[in-house]
């Protein structure tokens, strides 16, 4: 049986961009492990297993900027596809305080039959949809919980990620969503946005198209409602900005 890596929204969308979203699903394929990883159902619904909302967002979004969507269907707890081949987190062991006992004693060949069920196809796929024209921009839609375990509080309501090799298009939308008075706007918070090898390093950075990374704090967006609006507000601000670009 045929593991579904990934789901694409809107393929013969004429639209420059190209909306991603690595960590759609929480689902865990029944080729891993028999379709659990040892851990609760209320950690699975936790951000370790997926980025709640947002695959909501990044489907709205895609629809409003009438351009393609490429969803992950498989939990980065599985193998994580916003990481390198060789990143030692690409399967994690331990997130946010919860042990994955599915991932406890992952070895290399079975990391690599993920790597060929899950992360490849996936990777094979988003490559396809940007090739589809040479002007494409890849915007990265994420979410991040409001609060780490045992850590401050995430004052921001939106984040932009972006690497210090081209900051084209983040540094005008970090400016632009500036201007809304409602907005706290992290830059390159809650993370730092440059990981040698992520899916912005490998199909933005390398091969030279423009890209943002777009951080929403998940329960902002924890409804299908939620998530329509902000993807209505981010649509023409992203517009706006791309088209300042000279």
């Amino acid at each position: 049986m045929t593991t579904p890596a990934f789901q694409i929204y809107g393929e013969d969308r004429p639209g420059r961009w190209l909306v991603t979203c690595d960590h759609a699903s929480n689902r865990v394929p029944p080729a891993i492990n028999g379709g659990v990883l040892g851990i609760a159902p209320q950690d699975m619904a936790r951000h370790i297993a997926w980025d709640p909302g947002a695959a909501g967002v990044s489907i709205a979004l895609g629809a409003a900027l009438d351009s393609p969507v490429i969803c992950s269907d498989f939990s980065r707890l599985v193998i994580d596809p916003n990481r390198g081949e060789d990143d030692p987190t690409l399967v994690m062991r331990l997130y946010d305080g919860t042990i994955i006992p599915g991932n406890r004693y992952v070895d290399a060949a079975e990391i690599e039959r993920r790597k060929e069920l899950l992360y490849r196809p996936y990777h094979a796929a988003l490559a396809q949809l940007a090739a589809r024209r040479p002007d494409t921009v890849i915007v990265a839609i994420h979410s991040f919980t409001p609060c780490l375990r045992g850590r401050a509080p995430r004052p921001w309501h939106i984040g932009i990620l972006h690497s210090h090799l081209d900051t084209r298009l983040s540094l005008p939308l970090i400016a632009r969503l500036q201007q809304e008075p409602d907005l706290c706007v992290g830059d390159n918070q809650p993370y730092n946005g440059h990981l040698p090898g992520d899916a912005i390093d490998r199909h933005a950075l390398v091969p030279g198209r423009h890209n943002t990374l777009i951080e929403l704090r998940n329960d902002l967006i924890a409804t299908p409602a939620d998530q329509v609006a902000w993807a209505a507000r981010l649509a023409p601000i992203l517009t706006e900005v791309l088209a300042g670009l000279a």
